[in-house]
């Protein structure tokens, strides 16, 4: 058995996240009080809310890194340092370099943090959303973004499954792309409730600021592969891993190469650790022969047997 440990990205925070474990584990308490300190009112929005508030990058971004790392520490002695390879889906992937090493929680969370503002205030400059298209192949999304450049700009964000690609961009262009899909056989185009368009060059701003202020985090090699969202490969030096991280916020994530390349390792398993289990039934349907496993609350830490 060679096992990958994946982390979710934004979407998947809800109220009342990582409650369970804050109250039932005492290693995750001290990691949410330590959070906390960095970011002021964190545990009451991810507890209580409300929802609006949560979905506002700069706050979503921390709570779902400190749910997952909650998580993934409260089941480490289960999972005994067995992970072969890390990864984790746009923002998740800065759990997996906490996972590995890389960063330290303090670090991580002001990254973290400082990443989600950068990107809300890029979102509040340009007005940009997402959409899922389901059913065409990366030729038709080529084309859905061609087709639709008289109403702006729309580019692939998220390459998620075999026929699930995320795009991203301007609204107008998210709106006009739906008729346009549905032309080239899309079977479902729906609209994604984000704050901005993620991963596309409306981002910029975003990846200019992250540059500029990466160099002021402590970023160390990572001591397990991380396979990362913009190359689908492994990065483990620290120069490397800052480099990617700015380009990741303009790039698209390359998440079914990211999971294949991981399979082409010898891995057969995967763990998904974090709110949600929006990555375990991406990765079903991108291999139904690989052994997946979700980590998404406290009782799942006590039912994992691998």
């Amino acid at each position: 058995m060679s096992i990958a440990v994946v982390f979710p990205g934004q979407g998947s925070q809800f109220v009342g996240m990582g409650k369970d474990i804050y109250e039932s584990n005492a290693k995750a308490k001290e990691l949410f009080d330590r959070a906390e300190s960095i970011v002021p009112g964190l545990k009451k929005v991810m507890f209580e809310g409300p929802e609006e508030e949560l979905k506002k990058t700069d706050f979503t971004q921390p709570a779902i890194f400190v749910h997952s790392i909650s998580l993934y520490e409260a089941s480490k002695e289960r999972l005994g340092g067995k992970a072969a390879y890390l990864a984790g889906h746009s923002l998740g992937e800065y759990s997996a370099l906490y996972a590995a090493g890389a960063l330290d929680f303090e670090t991580a969370v002001k990254l973290v943090r400082k990443r989600g503002a950068l990107m809300q205030d890029a979102s509040s400059k340009t007005k940009g959303s997402m959409a899922a298209v389901l059913g065409l192949d990366k030729a038709k999304i080529e084309e859905l973004c061609e087709k639709v450049k008289g109403e702006g700009y729309l580019a692939p964000a998220n390459f998620n499954s075999p026929g699930q690609v995320v795009v991203s961009g301007d609204t107008a262009a998210v709106e006009a792309g739906e008729i346009i899909a549905k032309e080239l056989g899309a079977k479902r185009y729906i609209k994604l409730i984000v704050a901005g368009a993620f991963h596309s060059n409306i981002m910029q701003p975003a990846a200019d600021g992250l540059k500029e202020a990466i160099n002021g985090f402590d970023i160390k090699d990572a001591q397990v592969p991380v396979v990362a969202n913009v190359s689908a490969s492994e990065v483990k030096t620290a120069d490397e891993i800052k480099e990617l991280l700015v380009k990741q916020v303009v790039s698209p994530v390359l998440w079914v190469d990211s999971v294949e390349y991981m399979k082409s390792k010898g891995v057969d398993t995967f763990i998904e650790t974090g709110p949600g289990g929006v990555l375990a039934g991406l990765i079903k349907k991108i291999d139904r022969s690989v052994k997946i496993y979700n980590i998404g609350k406290a009782e799942d830490i006590e039912n994992l047997n691998i």
